[in-house]
């Protein structure tokens, strides 16, 4: 089986909404977080890229840029892989399951 390892570390969300959306509308991260109602420390942790996109900011943000929560959740998750993919760890001592039932899959 191949996996598909991407090159280039996708976008964090807080960098998408900070260059993107914030700066376009030139609104500030104090505006915005209680556009949100977040604080501003939250938010600008948020758009340094010090901390990930939760359900709950994905909802926020999907409702004040009338897009979806998946389309956040789903920039989070392949930063998430792709960091998984990228890290140090190494998982050379994991086995693959020897069953029947895989075999037919």
């Amino acid at each position: 089986m191949t996996i598909y390892k991407r090159s280039r570390q996708p976008v964090h969300p807080g960098r998408i909404l900070s260059e993107d959306i914030l700066a376009e509308l030139k609104i500030n991260i104090t505006q915005a977080a209680k556009m949100l109602n977040v604080s501003r420390k939250h938010l600008s942790n948020f758009v340094n890229e010090q901390i990930d996109c939760s359900p709950d900011m994905a909802h926020r943000l999907a409702i004040a840029t009338q897009t979806s929560v998946t389309s956040w959740l789903n920039m989070q998750h392949a930063l998430n892989i792709w960091r998984e993919q990228n890290n140090a760890n190494c998982f050379d001592d994991v086995q693959v399951f020897n069953s029947p039932v895989y075999d037919t899959v």
